[in-house]
């Protein structure tokens, strides 16, 4: 049957197709900084859809969370350790679109496009760039490598944002997934719940609840972006039996406070979302204005740890150029003679025997 649906800002496609995707555009509802006009031509295109770019407005024109996906002129501002591959993704990569880095699971890119660019992207390299398209060849030949690879147990299908393909294209890729044995997990890497919910619709929560087991790692920043669509959405996959977790980017001036990140903690356990990862920002050219130092990073894990359950807690995580690495607090601080000294989340110490 023929779909009859009038495209609305409650329709996903509707909120690509009016994206903000220019100055001009942003300045007819923003009134922007000086740093924001001269950023013109940035290596990462502008794009926001209008559904965030209106929580952003509702919350405060001066809302930390613009500077997450309004260009500014800091972004020319380059240091010699930032790099536009930080996480040597391209040397780990056999075929197009597969980063093999660790022993049982393969990242697997399928669009360079995502509905909301974040400034700090990672692979802001590749995102909208004309040649770093992924088609049909370029996931067959991936799905082809998956299959040769027996060890490959571990799937995330990355990109760019693979929630903003169609259902049948994603249902396609998943369902080849699903047709290799020793393929056990599938994960998605996402921020659309966050930025577009709209796209969560009950035909895609119908679809994906066919390839469990099913994880998805949802891009979160600030408590803020929390908002009742957002939760609706989260709520709908949760439903369907998918797993959430959460990924946090810490990021100066917008979260890099412990207050921030705990209520951020707390709220989506609240959505059932669970805390996963606060990772250090990758060293992205043109990234330095965003960058925490990584002491901070440890503060907030310990600043959260015992305030709240475990389950809220997150690791602290350093993506490498060889991997990831946790940095988490230690609370271990001597050991003699057998006996053990530590420390709780208080500063309390006390005397643990083996």
């Amino acid at each position: 049957m023929e779909n009859t649906e009038e495209p609305s800002p409650n329709n996903w496609k509707w909120q690509l197709k009016h994206s903000i995707t220019t100055l001009p555009a942003l300045e007819k509802i923003l009134e922007l900084t000086p740093e924001e006009k001269e950023a013109i031509n940035p290596a990462l295109p502008l794009r926001i859809t209008p559904y965030y770019l209106d929580v952003i407005t509702k919350l405060n024109n001066n809302h930390p969370l613009r500077r997450c996906v309004i260009p500014s002129s800091l972004e020319l501002e380059e240091t010699p350790d930032e790099y536009a591959d930080p996480l040597d993704e391209e040397a780990h990569s056999p075929v197009k679109g597969i980063v093999y880095k660790y022993p049982d699971r393969v990242l697997f890119l399928v669009t360079n496009f995502c509905s909301n660019n974040c400034r700090y992207c990672t692979r802001s390299r590749i995102i909208e760039k004309e040649g770093n398209a992924f088609g049909g060849e370029d996931w067959l030949a991936g799905i082809e490598y998956i299959q040769e690879h027996t060890e490959i147990r571990d799937v995330l299908i990355s990109g760019g944002d693979p929630l903003t393909l169609n259902d049948n294209k994603l249902k396609y890729l998943l369902t080849q997934l699903r047709k290799i044995e020793h393929v056990e997990i599938i994960r998605i890497g996402t921020k659309v719940p966050v930025v577009m919910p709209q796209r969560i619709t009950p035909k895609l929560v119908e679809m994906l609840r066919q390839f469990h087991p099913l994880f998805m790692s949802i891009h979160f920043t600030h408590p803020d972006e929390i908002t009742p669509e957002c939760a609706k959405a989260c709520t709908m996959l949760a439903d369907a039996g998918i797993v959430l977790k959460s990924q946090t980017v810490l990021l100066k001036n917008i979260n890099d406070d412990i207050d921030i990140m705990l209520t951020l903690m707390r709220k989506l356990l609240t959505i059932r979302v669970s805390p996963y990862y606060i990772y250090q920002m990758d060293k992205i050219k043109g990234g330095a204005h965003f960058t925490v130092p990584i002491e901070k990073g440890v503060s907030i894990i310990k600043g959260i740890s015992g305030w709240s359950s475990g389950y809220a807690v997150p690791q602290f995580i350093i993506d490498t150029r060889i991997g990831k690495i946790p940095i988490n607090p230690s609370y271990m601080k001597r050991q003699k003679n057998g006996k053990t000294i530590l420390q709780n989340y208080r500063g309390e110490t006390v005397e643990y025997v083996v």
